[in-house]
């Protein structure tokens, strides 16, 4: 169907009571990005226009999530029932009455775009005034029934106003449509609240249809999961399950290797190329990248980072906001903080620290090191326990490591300070101004050996013990 035959209305106006948070229910995140937005990726790939969410309970912070995305939003206020909400946006109908439009729910993470757009095209085919999708349950328990005739669906009952009959009937209604925008307007205006909650159903406006003598029609879901909704913190956390699994499905389709799936997580934005290796309980996140070769994990976190292709992120790591280069190595115990990069064959070892830090390529800070502020060139080692005094309690300061150099154990760098290309500190070196390349730099005390003053002491402590036991 053509941008110019199709527009769309997003519900998102519930509180989400259910939910017991604080929080509005489709700001909940899941794979990395909120509820709504999978339900709006799914929609927006149709290209309507317009596009609208209509919003609610915590109206503002909804509205700031998804700003800058032309979307077109409207306030529900106060909220009286899905029907209410779709007339609210009914201006926005009505602007546009030639073009078909698709009304879902905002709480419908699982809902694909093939599914989506099998109901768009039974329904363009159709003819009818309005097409729903629905799923067939085994325990269909609180969704709204769908009751067919012969013709199509004659009316979608909710679960609280169904008689017992009606209540055994499996198929349910996925909260989806598609309508021809006059009739639903016609029927839209004449919604009463005649139900239990005294609120203006949409379901009610099939029934309404029907009376006028049009045609409603129905798709059922190949996957049942498509259609249900989010309400509760378990419904949220099952919804999750099956989306991770569906996402790492996906990826090792295409060629990646995920030790094990269902402890895995892999963001909606993240890129893994084929051949990526990805250990168990590995968390990928935001807009992180992949190259092909690369291993993760186990045990890893990164966010919003770059690995290229041939690295390996080791055991017990977390990386935020940075870049690994091809054929480097981070770990196993490493924190890499953000505006990092671990250059081409590099090499961070356990319980080393990067912060805004640049180490070129083929250095290696092997153990127990914090480097901040600091740019390292390429062929540098830093000896285990080396630290970079990048803060002097108001302001941060940066340290320079030129090519070739080699930092012994247990030094500290007290920035601002520069180690010249090809020269040497001295294990146990505390360096507080610049070191010349090529030159040798010791910054510590002088040893004092003091011949048999240990013998002396154990001696004299031995006599007093004796002392003390014949006194």
């Amino acid at each position: 169907m053509t941008k110019e035959k199709l527009q769309a209305v997003i519900l998102a106006a519930g509180k989400g009571t259910r939910m017991k948070s604080a929080r509005a229910k489709l700001l909940h995140e899941i794979l990395g990005v909120p509820l709504l937005e999978h339900v709006l990726r799914t929609v927006a790939s149709f290209r309507p226009d317009p596009l609208t969410v209509v919003v609610g309970h915590q109206a503002e912070a909804v509205e700031a999530a998804f700003s800058g995305r032309g979307l077109g939003f409207v306030r529900q206020d106060p909220p009286q029932g899905t029907g209410h909400a779709l007339l609210t946006a009914g201006e926005r109908l009505a602007a546009h009455p030639d073009r078909t439009v698709l009304v879902v729910n905002g709480d419908v993470p699982l809902l694909r775009r093939e599914t989506l757009a099998a109901l768009v095209e039974t329904h363009r085919r159709s003819g009818a005034a309005a097409t729903l999708l629905t799923a067939v349950l085994d325990e269909p328990q609180a969704y709204g029934r769908v009751l067919r005739d012969g013709t199509g669906v004659r009316a979608v009952v909710e679960a609280r106003d169904a008689s017992p009959d009606e209540l055994k009937v499996r198929e349910i209604n996925a909260g989806i449509y598609a309508f021809e925008v006059p009739p639903l307007l016609e029927a839209l205006g004449s919604l009463r609240p005649q139900n239990a909650q005294g609120e203006l159903y949409l379901t009610d406006v099939v029934r309404l249809l029907r009376a006028a003598g049009l045609s409603v029609g129905a798709v059922a879901a190949a996957d049942p999961a498509e259609a249900l909704g989010v309400n509760t913190g378990a419904e949220l956390a099952e919804a999750a399950r099956l989306l991770r699994r569906r996402r790492n499905d996906s990826l090792m389709a295409a060629g990646a290797s995920l030790e094990d799936p269902e402890t895995i997580h892999v963001g909606l934005d993240v890129t893994v190329e084929a051949d990526a290796v990805i250990r168990a309980f590995t968390f990928l996140e935001g807009k992180t990248t992949v190259a092909a070769g690369a291993r993760i994990g186990p045990y890893a976190r990164l966010v919003d980072t770059q690995v290229g292709s041939g690295a390996q992120i080791l055991d017990h790591c977390l990386l935020r906001e940075c870049v690994v280069e091809a054929g480097a190595s981070v770990g196993p115990f490493a924190h890499i903080r953000p505006q990092s990069r671990i250059g081409i064959r590099a090499k961070v070892g356990n319980f080393v620290e990067l912060k805004k830090s640049d180490l070129g390529d083929g250095s290696k800070a092997p153990h127990l090191s914090y480097i901040g502020d600091t740019t390292v060139g390429p062929g540098v080692n830093i000896g285990a326990g080396t630290i970079t005094c990048n803060y002097d309690g108001t302001a941060k300061h940066p340290t320079r490591i030129e090519a070739g150099a080699f930092i012994g154990s247990d030094t500290t760098l007290v920035a601002p300070v520069t180690v010249g290309e090809g020269a040497y500190v001295a294990a146990g070196s505390a360096i507080t101004e610049d070191v010349p390349p090529g030159a040798l730099a010791l910054g510590r005390a002088r040893q004092v050996v003091k011949e048999g003053w240990a013998d002396a002491r154990r001696k004299a402590g031995t006599a007093a013990a004796t002392h003390g036991r014949k006194a």
